[in-house]
């Protein structure tokens, strides 16, 4: 008598194919190390700018524009679609950072091992399965979330008036979602269409029309 495949045989060569999928390829690495290195100069600026600002406006100026410090997270998870691509281009991103002079030190790296960390939680929860922009929007809040813990203890915020804390906590979500999420997606799009993406998971799920 002839069986039919149980469904944990059927299974097993869909879950082989997607682990196989996973494996990182040595163009895959540099492209998030350049990405990596690429902000973190961009992040070196960013931080420039937010000094003038907040000497303009105050210190809600570093929750309203700190989204842009995870774009290296997003960009290089949007594009390569793997396993710790978010985490390691934040990493290398507070590397560079440290490398090319930001006057916080050492104490940067910490802070891309936070926020990468942070960022990866929503691809992880999909199983790297998805991209489409509500989850990189969530990518940029988790990375808020993570990163307003962190400096919950680094710079003492219990002291803080709850009602100020809970505004600043909104303020960073926001710009998480808006200045990691939203703008790293219109980045690595704009990016994709200079065909410099080709041949990485973006340009296939592009090629096959699946929602991005």
């Amino acid at each position: 008598m002839q069986h039919s495949p149980s469904f944990q045989q059927t299974q097993e060569p869909a879950e082989r194919s997607w682990r196989s999928g996973m494996a990182w390829s040595q163009r895959e690495l540099v492209t998030v190390a350049v990405i990596g290195v690429v902000f973190g100069v961009l992040y070196l600026a960013w931080v420039q700018l937010w000094l003038f600002v907040q000497g303009l406006t105050g210190p809600l100026a570093m929750d309203v524009m700190f989204g842009f410090w995870f774009l290296a997270s997003i960009v290089a998870a949007y594009a390569i679609r793997k396993p710790g691509a978010a985490f390691l281009a934040e990493v290398i991103a507070a590397i560079a950072e440290v490398l090319t002079g930001n006057p916080s030190g050492a104490i940067l790296l910490l802070t891309g091992v936070i926020q990468g960390a942070g960022a990866e939680v929503p691809f992880a929860l999909t199983r790297w399965r998805n991209y489409r922009l509500p989850v990189l929007l969530a990518s940029g809040a988790t990375a808020a979330v993570f990163s307003f813990i962190y400096n919950w203890f680094r710079f003492s915020y219990w002291e803080l008036a709850p009602g100020l804390l809970l505004i600043m906590f909104v303020l960073r979500v926001l710009s998480g979602m808006a200045l990691g999420g939203w703008l790293g997606k219109l980045l690595t799009d704009r990016l994709y269409q200079t065909g410099v993406l080709q041949g990485f998971a973006i340009d296939r799920a592009k090629r096959q029309a699946e929602p991005v």
